[in-house]
């Protein structure tokens, strides 16, 4: 608990509109979230101006508003904070709250366009096995131990993401994974935290929306690995760089600490993979480094890109000293996270994949994979988000018409934009390689993944691509309940029972 005071004290410029010694509980920029003692933020956005939800914040308990404005109205007895530039001010104000929670555990943040969650389902995974009590902040969920909640963001806002820091530090927990966005890293909701391992995966083409460069999207990675090199309270912090990606020298300059790099192709990593198989069970290397020499692996998950994977959370728990008896036996067991190349079993004679790639190079990853342990056709079902970069629309679509047998273009999350304006730009890439093969466009997503499921024959793989754990759809009329895993079983039903089996 701090007073109104203290925390004006860690904003240049606040000035104070009430009682000054009010002692705030909670800081909270969502009304409903709201209790007795609380100090409410007012984010003015784009389509809702939290000022306006004032009156029922008082109602709920808030003493306190923190705004920019002069002149806000309150009831009586309600103080008022007000501060130069509002995320300056949160990026001060909650982790001292909060008393940075972060630096009481250690802090592993995993960056990069693909990978991220695998290497942190693995790296938590690792760290449980060698006894410590580990929380996971990622695309998927929060998880804290056993205890699985929601998530919104790939990285939540300071103030979500300061109190969940509080509440694991609060539960004893040892260590805490995140995923660390570049718009998170961009817009400093990751201040405060101290990170002790840093892990970049791959840089390749996505949110060019909002980044507009690629350069600007790498620099934006790279801040993550400026935090770990600064001085903080706690020892032994190190970067963990795939240096077979171009951006990963990037990386390793902005990390003014230990390194340990990884790489299959560059012989100069640290940590090496050699005598890569990949099939269709599985993958078969050898993991190279000088702590334990060689560490032969036959894995339960399958594709280069998860040699990668393995290869960041492995590096993660090096840096972290976890035993590699501990890392070995943890690699042998683990068979598969929600939505990365999931397998969806539903009593059907050929396979569907269902997978979160939604980048070009995320689909090019996934499409090869399953080109590999194809017997027969490759059916893809894929869409681009609306709202989003679009110069990657095409991109995506004439790696589907290369890499697949049949494309259905389809839609994703259209948001507020035209689902068919979407499609005619996917279609235009899916047209220059596709050829003489087989393709369709059809704007619902439940229709499209029916008809994938009605083509496919005896040993084809159906990949329904990009949404992967998600289990809604975000249209322009609002967001609707829609799981890829759920269709595809759905319309596998829907077949046997018309084929009368």
């Amino acid at each position: 608990m701090k007073t109104l005071a203290e925390l004006a004290a860690r904003c240049e410029g606040a000035v104070i509109r009430g009682n000054k010694e009010l002692a705030i509980t909670g800081i909270e920029h969502d009304s409903r979230k709201v209790q007795a003692g609380t100090l409410f933020v007012c984010i003015p956005g784009t389509h809702v101006d939290g000022h306006t939800f004032i009156p029922q914040a008082v109602k709920a308990g808030a003493v306190a508003i923190l705004t920019t404005r002069e002149d806000v109205e309150v009831p009586e007895g309600v103080a008022v904070l007000r501060v130069p530039e509002l995320q300056t001010a949160l990026d001060a104000m909650v982790p001292y709250f909060y008393d940075y929670p972060a630096q009481s555990m250690r802090v592993i943040g995993i960056t990069g366009t693909n990978g991220k969650t695998t290497t942190s389902y693995l790296t938590r995974a690792i760290l449980r096995r060698a006894g410590y009590k580990v929380g996971l902040i990622g695309t998927i969920q929060i998880m804290m131990e056993e205890e699985v909640f929601p998530i919104h963001n790939t990285t939540p806002d300071v103030v979500e993401l300061q109190h969940t820091l509080a509440i694991m530090r609060d539960k004893g927990l040892d260590y805490v994974v995140m995923e660390v966005s570049s718009h998170a890293l961009d817009q400093e909701r990751v201040a405060g935290i101290e990170f002790d391992t840093a892990v970049f995966t791959n840089l390749t083409q996505d949110h060019l929306d909002y980044h507009k460069t690629m350069e600007n999207y790498m620099l934006a990675k790279a801040k993550l690995f400026d935090k770990v090199g600064q001085p903080g309270q706690k020892q032994g912090k190190t970067a963990v760089v795939n240096i077979d990606d171009a951006a990963g020298a990037t990386m390793l300059a902005h990390a003014h600490c230990a390194h340990i790099a990884y790489a299959i192709d560059n012989a100069a990593a640290d940590l090496r993979a050699t005598d890569v198989n990949v099939l269709a069970s599985g993958a078969q290397f050898t993991l190279n480094h000088a702590s334990f020499g060689q560490m032969p692996l036959s894995l339960h998950i399958t594709g280069i890109f998860n040699v990668y994977n393995v290869m960041s959370a492995v590096g993660a728990a090096l840096a972290e000293h976890i035993d590699a008896d501990v890392i070995a036996a943890t690699l042998a067991d683990f068979t598969a996270v929600p939505g990365r190349f999931e397998l969806v079993k539903a009593g059907q004679d050929f396979s569907i994949i269902v997978d979160y790639a939604h980048t070009p190079d995320g689909v090019q990853n996934v499409l090869e994979t399953a080109r590999k342990i194809a017997k027969k056709r490759i059916i893809a079902v894929f869409g681009c988000g609306g709202d989003r970069d679009n110069t990657k629309r095409p991109i995506m679509g004439r790696l589907a018409g290369e890499l697949a047998d049949v494309v259905i273009a389809t839609s994703d999350n259209p948001r507020t934009e035209d689902p068919q304006r979407i499609l005619d730009q996917v279609e235009a890439g899916v047209e220059e390689t596709i050829g003489s093969k087989h393709h369709e466009k059809i704007i619902d997503r439940r229709a499209a993944i029916y008809r994938a499921i009605e083509l496919a024959e005896t040993d084809d793989i159906v990949a329904i691509l990009g949404k992967g754990h998600e289990n809604y759809q975000i249209l322009k009329t609002g967001t609707i309940h829609f799981d890829d895993r759920e269709e595809a079983r759905a319309a596998v039903a829907a077949r046997l029972a018309k084929e009368g089996k």
